[in-house]
């Protein structure tokens, strides 16, 4: 029984049997292993959102408000150039004039903010041992609150 056409003539033509037989190990994998991934081992739940007013304290604090254009501003004062290392200057100026006194972050920023200024301020407060950070949801009407 000859196989294929004329003497000469190469065989072209794909096994799919070995294709199948691999996809179908891949899936009998996929199937065991499905379940397992559905089982996270750190299990986060995000924080709710209290609707009662935030307590009074006097204690130094420092807001740090990121705008959609950019903007930086530390307890009102703006920060120039917005990145890592000044951040972390006005971080140390402020820690200095409330020695010994552990203050916390309360980050306000626009909706339309970039990621980068956000995550330079975390990585300045990073970098100055700030162990307490707040972060404020967005307001519902488009303008963000307000840190008292």
């Amino acid at each position: 029984m000859a196989m294929g056409g004329k003497a000469g003539e190469t065989f072209t033509e794909i096994n799919v049997t070995p294709l199948t037989d691999v996809f179908l190990v891949l899936l009998v994998i996929m199937i065991l292993i499905a379940p397992l991934v559905n089982q996270a081992v750190l299990k986060v739940s995000p924080p709710g959102i209290s609707t009662s007013p935030p307590e009074k304290d006097d204690k130094p604090k420092l807001n740090v408000e990121v705008g959609a254009d950019g903007s930086i501003s530390v307890n009102g004062k703006p920060v120039q150039p917005p990145d890592t290392p000044n951040i972390m200057k006005v971080f140390q100026a402020e820690q200095a004039m409330h020695p010994g006194v552990e203050m916390p972050l309360i980050l306000n920023s626009d909706e339309d903010a970039l990621q980068k200024y956000v995550v330079a301020v975390m990585d300045a407060a990073s970098g100055c041992n700030i162990n307490k950070m707040n972060v404020l949801p967005p307001h519902p009407n488009g303008a963000a609150p307000k840190a008292k």
